[in-house]
């Protein structure tokens, strides 16, 4: 009996959990069709031995919600072996939205340029509502398989107009509410595996007429929330959302509403999980709140990045300013020449100096720029620096030594800092926690400041590492299932795993090249986004195949021709199996 494809010779790994073993996958029609010790043959015959066959990897936290309208291979995804992503992350989604207020929410809080973003949307919306929008992805040569949460702050501005959704005096009519609870059930009923809001405070609206206030979703007042909770809760769905941790007994209030009672539990999944540099035992109340709650009859997941999360910024473009009231102010001035004037003031540099002072503030950076390296600047000289370190030399305050630099060099000061997930031996325990999910990459935003699309393969070189030095802390087939199947079973997605029956996303793994090219930094132009550098990791030789609904996209850190030209990616729909393209289908068809 012969095959579309046959992986021959892999330590197969299936994705629940259970026992590897070398086997040989037999793929027909997009499906798993056999999975033996036995010889088999196919029309496309991959030679795995010595490799890893897993289920493709699943993203959870994306934003490549206007990446997908331009560049819908999503390749940088793909190349890692991520066979599956989530769009609609943090209440941002663009179902409803024009291309003016997709600009306005997207631009500033995910360092995505506004007008491309204005531009994407404006060209390519053709949809009213969530049906509309997955025909249309389908319509596209889409790489992976995506799914999506349907935006709070999406569904808010198209209902209110994005300058009443975004102050505390106006709420929605009854209208409007009816509006958004429309909205939300015809997103459900289409397959969106959920809700996203927000209640982080330091993400700001670009654009001019709302610029720096917060995103609408942080705006909802109890009642909104309650009844569109109500409806992702009766569904089996999930709510995500970042908590306010500026008021932990707010985020506590929050997180109990997944207690069910009398009623099924509230599925949420929560940004994030983290050891923090600012707060070092942050994670202990985090993962002991999860486990208390849950306890409780809850259903609570933290987002996970199983990496250090290691930020660049360029002057100071950096998201982690936002949260600083004087990092706010520069950021709010969009013109350099007025950004300069505001730095250069003594009066402003005494409020950042007093901001940057309070070390024990809660807050998602550690406010040390002893920890902050300069990796390029047109003065060699300071580059291999911190900030702490030129104050010193200079005589000056960390702050007016890192002020001193931007307002003379501008985006080109170039700096690094890792802002949590720095101590290995925690890395380690929340990559085990139960009440804690693994993913949290935002691929597809801050192009120019963070790059974890390879951080599921980083993961399992932490696992391999481990056992390889005598102290493992979890199985590969372990750190597999989290990847997959564990993320596909709590979303209800077609996908995880690679049994026989189950969709053909798969990633073989060269385990001898899970090495230290997962961590090389590198910067590759975005065309969708004018040429604007991106950071980005090349381990292709850790990565020899990836299969997107029994087709092959990657051969050994290369697109094949199918890339960007037919589509072998889904819409994954919530509850139902869901077919791979029958056949290539041209782009646009």
């Amino acid at each position: 009996m012969s095959f579309d494809v046959v992986i021959s010779n892999g330590r197969y790994f299936d994705g629940t959990g259970g026992p590897s073993a070398i086997r040989n996958v037999g793929i027909r029609d997009g499906r798993v069709a056999a999975v033996t010790d036995e010889p088999i043959t196919g029309t496309e015959e991959i030679d795995a031995t010595g490799n890893w066959v897993l289920p493709g990897l699943i993203d959870i936290h994306t934003h490549y919600d206007v990446e997908v309208l331009t560049a819908p291979a999503l390749t940088e995804s793909l190349r890692h072996g991520v066979t599956t992503v989530v769009v609609g992350s943090c209440s941002l989604s663009t179902v409803h939205v024009d291309g003016e207020e997709a600009g306005d929410l997207f631009g500033r809080v995910e360092a995505i340029p506004r007008e491309f973003v204005i531009a994407a949307v404006e060209e390519h919306k053709d949809w009213s509502n969530a049906e509309e929008y997955i025909r249309a992805l389908e319509a596209r040569p889409l790489g992976p398989n995506i799914t999506a949460f349907i935006g709070h702050s999406d569904m808010r501005a198209a209902a209110m107009g994005l300058e009443r959704a975004t102050t505390h005096d106006d709420q929605p009519t009854a209208a409007e509410l009816a509006q958004m609870e429309r909205w939300l059930t015809e997103a459900l009923d289409a397959g969106f595996i959920g809700l996203s809001s927000q209640q982080l405070l330091f993400d700001r609206l670009d654009g001019e007429v709302c610029r720096s206030r917060t995103l609408p979703s942080t705006y909802v007042k109890r009642r909104e929330m309650r009844r569109l909770a109500r409806l992702v809760r009766e569904r089996g769905r999930v709510l995500q959302s970042g908590p306010d941790i500026t008021h932990p007994m707010k985020m506590v209030l929050a997180l109990l509403r997944s207690i069910g009672g009398v009623q099924k539990p509230l599925k949420m999944s929560f940004l994030a999980a983290a050891d923090a540099k600012s707060n070092p035992v942050g994670y202990l109340f985090l993962t002991g709140l999860a486990r208390a709650i849950n306890g409780l009859g809850g259903n609570l997941r933290w987002q996970h990045l199983p990496v250090p999360f290691e930020v660049y910024g360029d002057g100071i473009d950096l998201v982690i300013f936002e949260e600083l009231g004087a990092g706010a102010a520069a950021l709010h001035l969009r013109d350099e020449v007025e950004r300069n004037e505001l730095m250069r003031d003594e009066s402003y540099r005494r409020w950042f100096r007093r901001e940057y002072d309070k070390k024990f503030k809660i807050g998602a950076w550690h406010r040390d720029f002893f920890d902050a390296d300069i990796v390029a600047c047109p003065d060699p000289s300071l580059v291999g620096k911190t900030f702490g370190q030129v104050g010193l030399d200079r005589g000056l305050h960390p702050v007016d030594a890192f002020l001193d630099l931007v307002v003379e060099h501008g985006r080109a000061l170039r700096w690094r800092t890792v802002i949590s997930n720095h101590r290995p031996r925690i890395l380690k325990k929340l990559a085990v926690d139960p009440g804690v999910q693994i993913g949290f990459s935002d691929a597809g935003a801050h192009l120019r400041n963070m790059a974890f699309y390879n951080s599921g393969l980083r993961l399992l070189r932490h696992v391999q590492q481990s056992a390889e030095a005598g102290a493992p802390f979890m199985t590969v087939e372990h750190a597999v299932h989290r990847l997959t199947g564990e993320l596909a079973d709590w979303y209800d997605l077609d996908a995880g795993h690679l049994r026989i029956g189950d969709r053909a996303d798969v990633v073989v793994v060269d385990p001898a090249h899970l090495d230290e090219s997962l961590e090389a930094y590198a910067e590759e132009p975005v065309d969708a986004y004018g040429g604007l550098s991106r950071m980005v990791n090349r381990n292709d030789r850790a990565v020899p195949a990836v299969l997107v609904g029994g087709r092959t996209v990657f051969r050994d850190g290369r697109p094949t021709d199918l890339v960007g030209r037919v589509r072998t990616g889904s819409f994954l729909r919530a509850g139902r199996r869901t077919p791979a393209p029958a056949a290539p289908v041209a782009a646009g068809g």
